[in-house]
């Protein structure tokens, strides 16, 4: 997915704030769902963030195009494990794994198949 970076993003030097990239990321892996026609809450489904593992490379500024992209390390059971990494032209900026816990109301979960079948389709 491509993200422009705009103003709201970045601090006074012009340079992308930390906490961003991992908005970029929860943007992108929201916008899978969205792609495929699938919220990615349905019904009592929905997924919650347990841990997150981010690494910082090269800074972003104002006004570049960023490519995001998403690959599925891992779903068993509630979990689900990704890779998110964010790329500017070639150069890598920024690269975090995420675990997710699909939860059903206030309860850990199997997620629906749909969302599996969603996250599986994204190998890039």
């Amino acid at each position: 997915m491509k993200i422009r970076v705009y103003y709201e993003d970045v601090d006074t030097g012009g340079i992308v704030y930390h906490s961003k990239y991992i908005n970029f990321c929860e943007r992108a892996r929201s916008e899978i769902f969205f792609t495929k026609e699938i919220s990615p809450k349905s019904g009592e489904y929905h997924f919650v963030v347990k841990s997150l593992e981010a690494h910082y490379h090269k800074p972003a500024f104002l006004g570049d195009m960023l490519e995001v992209g998403t690959k599925l390390l891992e779903a068993k059971g509630a979990v689900v494990r990704l890779y998110h990494w964010i790329k500017k032209e070639e150069l890598l900026c920024f690269e975090m794994t995420i675990t997710l816990v699909c939860m059903r109301g206030l309860r850990p979960a199997r997620p629906p198949q749909e969302f599996v079948q969603v996250l599986q389709s994204v190998q890039n």
